[in-house]
């Protein structure tokens, strides 16, 4: 991956375009990271409840990538203090900050605010560079807002050509909000649709660095997951060409507001 491949944050700082998802990587996390980093990777992806945790820190700790050069995202839970989360994240990694830390998901009532103002808190102390959301409507987003007057740097989604949303799309770029896509590969569930293989072939590409490259043209970042060393590569090489603008709206078409996990996904 290449230095330019980096979205500017609201907040001033930049993020690589493409990171690893590290969601079930429990096999062997340290090995699996500390590969991503040697292939490429400069972003990584994980969660207190992943049970991830420790072997990513210990993959970043042992990588002869700088730490500078690592963007270490992580999450607390809706049920969290999350102040004190965010300190016992940092325990479990061995670390001394993460860049981004996100709400896993919004509480059952309301949109957070004392979430919000504990990521806040955190930030403020150095614990984290930037702090975000994940899995959070238009609305709740707004309501985080008109509490604190600062909007997330993030909002971390399950985004696809299957599920994906115009209004989230809008919303998220007239307000400076990067879109992070998580299970950007359906989670292997739609990788044989026949749609997506014709087209994939006419750039001798896989199905799945089509997804990702559709990501990447509508200015969204994945964090694909790959256990296996030959998937992290194959997900890395999307840079080396370009979805024409047909087959970018054919793509766009496939959307179904479909999720990998069986539901209809909702964005307002």
């Amino acid at each position: 991956m290449h230095n330019q491949n980096k979205v500017r944050l609201h907040t001033g700082r930049e993020m690589p375009v493409l990171g690893l998802g590290t969601w079930q990587l429990t096999l062997d996390t340290q090995g699996a990271v500390e590969h991503a980093l040697e292939a490429g990777y400069r972003m990584v992806d994980t969660s207190g409840d992943y049970g991830t945790q420790p072997g990513v820190g210990a993959a970043i700790r042992s990588s002869s990538v700088s730490r500078e050069d690592i963007f270490l995202v992580t999450k607390v839970e809706e049920t969290d203090d999350a102040y004190e989360a965010s300190q016992r994240n940092l325990d479990e990694l061995g670390l001394d900050y993460v860049d981004l830390m996100l709400i896993h998901r919004p509480p059952e009532r309301g949109a957070g605010e004392d979430l919000w103002a504990g990521l806040l808190r955190a930030r403020a102390e150095g614990l984290a560079r930037d702090v975000g959301v994940s899995s959070y409507s238009t609305n709740l987003m707004s309501r985080l807002f008109d509490g604190s007057g600062e909007m997330p740097a993030v909002n971390q989604i399950e985004w696809t050509p299957f599920g994906w949303s115009r209004d989230m799309l809008d919303f998220c770029n007239n307000e400076g909000i990067a879109i992070m896509a998580y299970s950007p590969l359906t989670r292997g569930d739609r990788l044989q649709d026949d749609r997506l293989e014709e087209m994939a072939a006419t750039y001798d590409k896989t199905p799945a660095q089509l997804l990702l490259r559709w990501d990447l043209q509508r200015g969204v970042v994945p964090i694909p997951k790959a256990n296996k060393a030959e998937h992290q590569v194959e997900n890395l090489d999307v840079f080396d060409f370009e979805i024409a603008a047909e087959d970018l709206a054919e793509l766009d078409e496939l959307n179904m507001l479909a999720s990998a996990l069986g539901e209809r996904i909702s964005y307002a």
